[in-house]
């Protein structure tokens, strides 16, 4: 993890510096918390299994031997490589439709939240008008979804071209090169907002203890469709019963799920 005066995990008021941290260490879900995963007696303090319901250090894609963070890891390169290489001409296909679709940028970039509370610059197609997020603040009345999620079914600021890019989830493809530089995995929790995160307790702020992912359990279980609630309590079980055979087969499901379109606006 990087160590660096602007690493913040937001909600905790917990700030990261050099001395903060050593190699060996893991931020655990409560504000301030550290697990030393290299020293058993340090846990003692700040053992997650006081808190019932909270992860423990030790269980599931935490507690992962080495050999498996290098399987999952392989997996994203070969995978994310490969689809690179395919998708190549649908990135084509998507930047010229945006272009023609309506002005503006053919990306958007937007600050999202990855693991331990990093901050970084998230790329996505363009999927709506230009000046779409000062307009939020107008439409909150309408929100679709409970908790901290902005979601409205029939948003009128995507344009034409977005609608049909949301549809086919096309607009996430540019997430594949947070992958290959190791921002990302292939699956994982979904990277939210620092506004969102702003609002998280002990149990929502677990999603952060991971690599953010392109696609996770809840994503192939109904994606808007669910409430905030379900998809926290999907992503914490992916985190505790991992495995890298989750992973691949949340990799075969996501097609289908991307197929159907359910969920996607």
């Amino acid at each position: 993890m990087a160590q660096t005066s602007s690493d913040t995990l937001y909600g905790t008021g917990f700030e990261l510096t050099p001395s903060a941290l050593s190699p060996d260490s893991r931020l655990a879900p409560g504000a301030g918390l550290i697990v030393d995963v290299s020293d058993p007696e340090s846990r003692l303090s700040v053992d997650l299994r006081d808190r019932p319901g909270l992860l423990d250090p030790e269980e599931g894609l935490l507690g992962a031997s080495v050999s498996a963070r290098i399987g999952k890891r392989v997996l994203d390169l070969v995978v994310g490589t490969i689809a690179v290489i395919l998708l190549a001409p649908v990135f084509v296909a998507a930047a010229v439709l945006i272009r023609i679709g309506s002005p503006g940028p053919i990306l958007y970039v937007q600050d999202r939240v990855g693991k331990d509370g990093k901050v970084f610059s998230f790329l996505k197609f363009r999927t709506m008008k230009v000046g779409a997020d000062a307009q939020r603040d107008e439409l909150a009345d309408v929100n679709e979804c409970e908790g901290p999620i902005f979601k409205i079914r029939h948003d009128p600021r995507i344009t034409p071209a977005g609608r049909l890019l949301r549809k086919l989830s096309v607009d996430e493809l540019p997430q594949l090169l947070h992958v290959l530089r190791g921002q990302m995995s292939l699956v994982g929790p979904r990277p939210p907002l620092p506004d969102e995160v702003a609002t998280y307790g002990p149990w929502e702020r677990q999603r952060l203890l991971v690599k953010p992912g392109i696609t996770c359990i809840w994503q192939v279980s109904g994606r808007s469709d669910l409430d905030f609630d379900t998809w926290v309590s999907l992503d914490v079980d992916y985190i505790r019963n991992w495995c890298l055979r989750t992973d691949i087969e949340i990799l075969a499901k996501t097609i289908p799920a991307v197929i159907s379109g359910r969920g996607a606006y």
